[in-house]
């Protein structure tokens, strides 16, 4: 209605308005530059414009009006579109992976009956699926071995290829391995595609097939550049290219990937890659390794590597209606599982862990691209999204370095102190020192570290999920870090001095978290930790109170499958430039099985007695354990001067014994075994200080309500009101009143531990409306001894809101009758 020369309106007087094409025009500039403009502002177009002097004030903001009433429309139409397309185009995968899902239902039905007709053949039966040169023996895939060396040169390497293209392409869309879909992944518009593992065939397998909004030439492009969004990618060398007459090429490529884990040697490929476009206009990028090959170039085997297997695998990508791509994967390796100690090999045995790290980071990266082109803006400390994902990349490939501290780095292993479950490497190559030097100050001071140190080890987990340890370590830092680690490691990437540590215990300060991005499906985000009320370090060391960590997190997700978790930090300076020296450190937890149970979220934090009860035998922590396992490991890098390099060492190798302590005492605290005691419910706090408490606080209720808390038939008083149904929390008596304690369903409904509770403030747990009753109601308590609250809503410690029915709160006192702390019982609680 205001977009045209010929728009008119209708106002309350009936008149209509015919506006001019030199009237829209005004109207138009001042709305780019202002769409919503005051009343002010539109009296004072008028002025400055005489064409619109014969149009009344109130027209003009009718026009105003319509004119953001149509773009509101337009966008919401061009929205719907871009749906409309997505959902045409997720329609038509559908449609094709149905084709495919029959044509494999048909196969299984023929084997089947054929193996009901003749079941005295089944033993030796073996019939040749010439489409993708495997066999099918009782039902199942087997790629056939070459035990011929292949012809290398250029007329061999081109056979090699379009074997390649053709089995890829039946892996891809036929059914040349037998596909079942992933765990956990349902397709739709908003899903990151049909992901699908495969079953029983050589090695291991994982397929994908998804939208992306980039063209194909881009997405071909991406995924070729395999180190930019392959974390586990160390190096992908182009040793020789080939065009054929087709117009493709052919890739002579060595590849080295990362051992995720110290107990593991990485691994490496010698393999040929295929690019060409098909007579549909889609483009295929193919692979397969050329281990057993002659008359050609070969890749002698490297030292710390093992030489492991790319089948044929690749990428099918088609240009979508609309823009976009329609992009179909299939990894299938051989990784050489003999190769590592047996407790490990399901980790280099599972599909599901391969679709993770390999299949679906492809499409998350595609998609997070395209992403950034689309939304191009600045997030978390002006950061924009590539500079924070070239932050990221650097925190992972710091870490990965450090895991696997190969020796063409600069990596040298230093002697153990006879003890074998630290690993200590010192590296004080030039490469490594450009990213820790720092530069000269007005102080005269210069902090220029001459070598990194790492400690490393690995231990294995049962029964705990990795998201949810890894949960708890991110959130609870000081359960296992010594903040004068932190103050050194700081202090390393600073101008000035650095001396080393004094432990403080119980020095730790304040953790702050602020949030710097997420990338797609929030499967990593990254943030910044401030460190706070470390002053007292400043008497050691030239920097600030303040500590910050530039972290990255990922594998959170509790309802993930077999998901990998990392936690990966390293100091910064409070400047946060591009170029700053990052020195990462961290925990990375792999699943070695899918055996995994799903846990309630609260079990995250129910470390109320695992962390405080002594009593404990050896016995106790390790019966009734489930089957679950997983490998953690944990690399942690310091900077330092050579003359320092034997102190540093045995602090270094001291603290991570004490962090392997800490990260097994809140292991054992978490996994299910120690929930299960005492008939499923965990024992209460052993101390003579929670015995009185809990007399105290009982004798309180008595006398303020007339009723019995607990019942007094002379069963110990501290192990009823810690099985108590209802959540029963005390908090302090202070200006800012903070919890002090909580029996085991108050730490539930807190989703805390006995000694992350001090850490919470009661006005944290109650909405606006909850603090206000609160703070209104607080002296009647301290004067009347007791008050009901009627049902509300509070929130956990987790940021979950919690829904209760009823809430009562009451004075305790001691046996002086001196008021002591303030009670709160929350009835029929749950989380919404």
């Amino acid at each position: 209605m205001g977009g045209g020369s010929n728009n008119s309106h209708n106002i309350d007087n009936g008149k209509y308005v015919r506006y001019t094409p030199e009237q829209v025009e005004a109207l138009e500039r001042l709305y780019n530059d202002c769409p919503k403009p005051s009343s002010m502002r539109r009296q004072q177009l008028i002025r400055e414009c005489p064409i619109l002097s014969n149009i009344e004030p109130k027209q003009i903001k009718v026009w105003f009006q319509n004119r953001r009433c149509r773009e509101k429309q337009r966008k919401e139409a061009s929205r719907l579109q871009a749906v409309n397309r997505k959902l045409t185009a997720m329609n038509k995968l559908l449609m094709e992976e149905n084709d495919r899902l029959q044509k494999q239902v048909s196969h299984l039905v023929y084997e089947n009956s054929y193996f009901r007709q003749h079941p005295q053949n089944q033993g030796n039966l073996a019939t040749t699926d010439t489409s993708c040169e495997s066999v099918v023996t009782s039902g199942q895939h087997h790629l056939t071995p070459q035990h011929q060396p292949r012809d290398a040169s250029p007329a061999g390497l081109l056979s090699i290829a379009d074997e390649t293209l053709t089995e890829f392409i039946s892996k891809a869309t036929g059914t040349a391995v037998e596909w079942v879909q992933m765990p956990g992944m349902k397709p739709g518009p908003d899903s990151i595609g049909i992901v699908a593992i495969s079953h029983g065939c050589t090695g291991i397998a994982a397929r994908a097939c998804g939208l992306v909004g980039l063209d194909p030439t881009r997405v071909a492009e991406i995924l070729k550049d395999r180190p930019c969004w392959l974390r586990d990618c160390r190096s992908l060398d182009i040793v020789n290219v080939l065009s054929t007459a087709n117009g493709g090429t052919l890739e002579l490529i060595y590849m080295q990937l990362y051992a995720p884990t110290t107990l593991a040697p990485a691994r490496d490929f010698w393999m040929l890659r295929y690019t060409s476009v098909m007579e549909d206009g889609s483009l295929v990028i193919c692979e397969r390794s050329l281990n057993n090959t002659q008359n050609g170039p070969s890749m002698p085997p490297s030292p710390h590597f093992v030489r492991a297997e790319i089948l044929p695998s690749g990428y099918l990508i088609r240009p979508c209606e609309g823009g976009g791509s329609i992009l179909h994967i299939v990894d299938h390796f051989d990784l050489e599982p003999w190769s590592v100690p047996e407790v490990l090999r399901s980790l280099y045995e599972s599909s599901t862990l391969l679709a993770q790290r390999t299949t679906m980071a492809a499409l998350r990266y595609l998609r997070q691209i395209s992403q950034e082109i689309s939304q191009p803006n600045v997030s978390g400390w002006g950061r924009r999204p590539a500079a924070l994902r070239a932050l990221s990349q650097r925190l992972s490939k710091g870490f990965n370095e450090a895991v696997n501290g190969f020796s063409d780095e600069g990596w040298s292993m230093l002697e153990s102190d006879g003890i074998d479950d630290v690993t200590l490497l010192v590296n004080s190559s030039p490469t490594k020192m450009m990213m820790t030097s720092s530069l000269p100050f007005s102080n005269g001071f210069t902090s220029m570290p001459s070598a990194v140190l790492c400690a490393k080890a690995s231990m294995l987990l049962q029964n705990v999920p990795p998201s949810i340890l890894l949960r708890f370590l991110r959130e609870h830092r000081q359960e296992w870090a010594d903040n004068s680690i932190d103050a050194y490691s700081a202090a390393a990437i600073k101008a000035g001095p650095c001396s080393l540590p004094i432990p403080r215990p119980g020095s730790f300060g304040g953790q702050v978290i602020l949030p710097l991005a997420h990338t797609i499906e929030n499967e990593e985000f990254m943030e910044v930790i401030k460190l706070e009320s470390l002053g007292h370090y400043q008497e050691d060391m030239m920097m600030p109170a303040d500590i910050f960590l530039l972290q990255m997190c990922s594998g959170v997700d509790e309802n993930a499958v077999e998901s990998c978790a990392e936690l990966i930090f390293a100091p910064i300076d409070a400047s946060f430039s591009d170029d700053a020296p990052i020195i990462p450190s961290g925990f990375r937890i792999i699943p070695l099985d899918s055996k995994s149970e799903g846990l309630s979220p609260n079990r995250t934090l129910d470390l109320a007695s695992a962390l405080d009860v002594g009593s404990r035998t050896a016995g106790d922590s390790c019966g009734n354990r489930g089957n679950s396992k997983s490998v953690m490991t944990i690399a942690f890098q310091l900077a330092f001067e050579m003359h320092l390099q034997d102190n540093v060492a045995s602090m270094a190798r001291q603290y991570v014994r004490s962090v392997i302590a800490s990260v097994q005492r809140v292991a054992l605290a978490l996994s299910p075994s120690s929930h299960q005691l005492s008939g499923g419910l965990r024992p209460p706090p052993a101390s003579p200080e929670a015995h009185t408490l809990a007399r105290w606080i009982s004798h309180s209720y008595r006398c303020y309500l007339g009723v019995e808390l607990l019942k007094p038939n002379g069963t110990d008083l501290l192990k009823s009101l810690w099985h108590h149904p209802d959540a029963v929390m005390c908090c302090s008596l202070k200006a800012v009143p903070v919890f002090t304690f909580a029996n085991q369903a108050g730490l539930d409904m807190l989703e805390t531990t006995l000694v992350a509770l001090q850490d919470i403030t009661l006005e944290k747990i109650f909405e606006n409306n909850g603090k206000k009753t609160l703070c209104s109601e607080f002296p009647q308590i301290m004067q009347q001894g007791f008050l009901c609250i009627d049902g509300g809503i509070c929130m956990s410690s987790m940021g979950r809101a919690v829904t209760y029915e009823k809430a009562v709160a009451w004075k305790v006192l001691n046996e002086d009758e001196d008021p002591h702390c303030i009670c709160f019982m929350f009835l029929n609680w749950s989380f919404i």
